[in-house]
């Protein structure tokens, strides 16, 4: 059991879904009331898979992970060479796509994906992790997620086009552009994914992200989960990892004493743009039993 203020027991003994519990009717239908224009955007990046270009390589992604592969079974070409047509003039291409989401596209992590000891969020034990998937808190655990969204546009309030690598942003920080309430999902822009565009050796580098202090400030609001278009919701150092003890770890202190769900590697550029720090937030991860996460095209209701 943890040791500093968590979410363990709150929602009962068998929770697994965490913080998302707070997304009742009510709050939904209160949350509808965020969208003013109707126009919609995606916060996904692209995902550009291929087993004979560079396509996947054009994508900010965090550096050695498998990444996505996406290929046709039949195609134009295969017909052109005398493939025979399922039906007198009925052609289809069918394609396949293998996706390893952590650190490669936009995706959604589940409350088992990292934990500290033996137990997972709310004492699941995680010995109910197996090599087949995770019994407890998978991804599946999630459904819909319908809830107001609130952009803390850090780089624009600061003037800035980015935030450093080695930035960390404070709890007062993000105070003094909004205050989320229950059952909201914190968007966090770092303004980082630009940067892959100048070089793919600064994004590398190191990445922007919020301090422990910001992330427990979050949690005592009650968020529903939280966002952010770096890779991992915290900073990162130039190896590509979390600079923070194990007590100070964000996905320990999130996902693991919360149950506070994250979603990384957003696309906010085209949001940000607007000036809008209100919207409906949707999305929807894929129901993959057992899964330590998902991909996810997120969507920002105006």
């Amino acid at each position: 059991m943890v040791n500093e203020p968590n979410n363990w027991g709150r929602f009962g003994p068998d929770d697994q879904r965490g913080t998302l519990n707070l997304l009742t009717p009510a709050v939904v239908l209160d949350a509808l009331r965020s969208a003013t224009t109707g126009e919609v955007l995606s916060l996904a990046m692209p995902i550009r898979g291929a087993t004979s270009s560079p396509a996947p390589t054009t994508v900010p992604h965090l550096p050695g992970r498998p990444l996505p592969q996406h290929f046709m079974s039949v195609d134009g070409g295969d017909y052109a060479a005398g493939a025979r047509p399922i039906g007198e003039g009925l052609r289809v291409a069918d394609d396949a796509l293998l996706v390893t989401h952590h650190g490669t596209t936009t995706h959604m992590d589940a409350l088992c994906h990292m934990w500290s000891g033996d137990e997972l969020y709310n004492g699941h034990p995680a010995a109910r992790v197996r090599s087949y998937g995770a019994t407890r808190c998978g991804i599946e655990r999630v459904g819909g997620v319908v809830a107001r969204g609130v952009l803390f546009d850090v780089p624009r309030h600061l003037g800035l086009d980015h935030l450093p690598a080695d930035h960390r942003i404070t709890a007062g920080l993000l105070a003094d552009i909004a205050t989320p309430r229950p059952g909201d999902v914190a968007v966090i822009r770092t303004g980082w994914p630009r940067v892959w565009e100048r070089s793919r050796e600064d994004y590398w580098s190191g990445q922007p992200g919020l301090s422990a202090a910001a992330g427990r400030w979050l949690a005592a609001h009650d968020v529903a989960a939280v966002a952010a278009d770096n890779a991992a919701i915290g900073g990162l150092d130039a190896r590509g990892r979390a600079e923070e003890s194990l007590a100070d770890d964000l996905h320990l202190v999130l996902l693991h004493r919360h149950g506070i769900h994250l979603i990384e590697m957003l696309w906010l550029e085209e949001l940000g743009a607007t000036g809008r720090t209100e919207f409906v937030f949707v999305a929807a991860p894929l129901r993959i039993e057992g899964g330590t996460g998902s991909p996810l095209t997120p969507l920002a209701i105006l």
